[in-house]
C-alpha cells in the first residue's frame, strides 16, 4: 500500500528548533556509564563484560531474552568508537547472539540500534545495541491491540539462561 504525502514544510524551522534543544539537554548522570562499572552479577543484569564493552539485560525488554550490548566508555554514536572498541563491540554482539540462541532456540532474532531520538533510542547519548529473540507468533493481541507486552520470565530467570551462555 502506497502512503499519500503532502508537503509541510512551514515545520521545518519548528523540528529544527526541537531538535536542537534536545540534542543540547544533558540529563544528568548516564545509566548506562554506571552500569559500566557494576560487576557481572544477577543483582546487577550485567551478564558479561570485556576490556572495552559490555552485555546487560534490558531493563524494560520487548520480550525474554531481551540484551544490550554497550561500549564502556560513553559514546552516541558507531563513529566515535575507536577501532578496538568498535571490532569488540561487534565481536561481544555476535556471542550475545550465539548465547542467546543457546539460551533459548528462537525461530529468529532481531539484532538492531537506534541511533539517535529520532530513530527511537530511549538513551541516545550512550550507543547500544539490541539482541532479542523472535518466535513465529509471539505478536498477540495484547501487543497489537492492548499496546502491551506479556513477558513470561522474570530478568532473573533471562540472567541465569543467558549467563550461563555467554
Amino acid at each position: 500500500m502506497a502512503l499519500e504525502r503532502f508537503s509541510a514544510a512551514w515545520r521545518e524551522d519548528y523540528v529544527a528548533s526541537v531538535s536542537a534543544s534536545l540534542n543540547a539537554d544533558d540529563l544528568g548522570e548516564c545509566v548506562f556509564c554506571a552500569l559500566a562499572e557494576q560487576p557481572v552479577d544477577e543483582s546487577t543484569g550485567v551478564l558479561a563484560r570485556t576490556e572495552l564493552n559490555y552485555v546487560v539485560l534490558n531493563a524494560f525488554p520487548y520480550g525474554s531474552g531481551h540484551l544490550l550490548v554497550l561500549p564502556r566508555r560513553h559514546v552516541a554514536s558507531l563513529q566515535e568508537l575507536s577501532d578496538a572498541e568498535y571490532e569488540d563491540f561487534f565481536l561481544l554482539l555476535r556471542s550475545t547472539v550465539v548465547a542467546i540462541e543457546k539460551a533459548y532456540g528462537p525461530d529468529g532474532l532481531n539484532v538492531g540500534m537506534n541511533l539517535g531520538q529520532a530513530a527511537g533510542a530511549g538513551i541516545p547519548k550512550h550507543l547500544h545495541g539490541h539482541v532479542l529473540p523472535r518466535w513465529n507468533g509471539d505478536t498477540n493481541f495484547m501487543t497489537t491491540i492492548g499496546e502491551t507486552r506479556v513477558l513470561p520470565e522474570s530478568l532473573q530467570s533471562t540472567w541465569q539462561k543467558v549467563h550461563a551462555q555467554l
